[in-house]
């Protein structure tokens, strides 16, 4: 069988999620670095959506979003590694403009 190409669609309120490469190693205000693998306090993670189900209303594909990596499933496409999550899981929400928020920018 040759190798055959699917499109993944995600169902109900599920989203996928890439984790943001920065989240391995990270600098300290003071310029420390930190190594990726640094025991810390439950520590939420940013991650872009890849794709999202017919029932998620306030993420969109594009979307930045905070979420907790320890608590979702972890699937594998091609070699590359996603996490799979309801959107209730999902924190907060980054976007370019927004009407109301936190008036905090990344």
């Amino acid at each position: 069988m040759p190798d055959v190409k699917l499109e993944i669609q995600m169902l109900h309120d599920r989203v996928m999620v890439r984790i943001s490469p920065e989240d391995g190693e990270r600098r300290s205000s003071g310029g420390i670095l930190i190594p990726a693998t640094a025991q810390m306090a439950k520590r939420l993670a940013w991650g872009e959506v890849l794709g999202v189900g017919t029932n998620v209303r306030h993420v969109k594909v594009g979307d930045r979003v905070l979420f907790n990596p320890d608590d979702q499933f972890e699937v594998e496409v091609q070699g590359a590694t996603y996490l799979v999550m309801r959107e209730r899981d999902v924190h907060a929400t980054a976007t370019e403009r927004s009407d109301h928020g936190t008036g905090l920018y990344l």
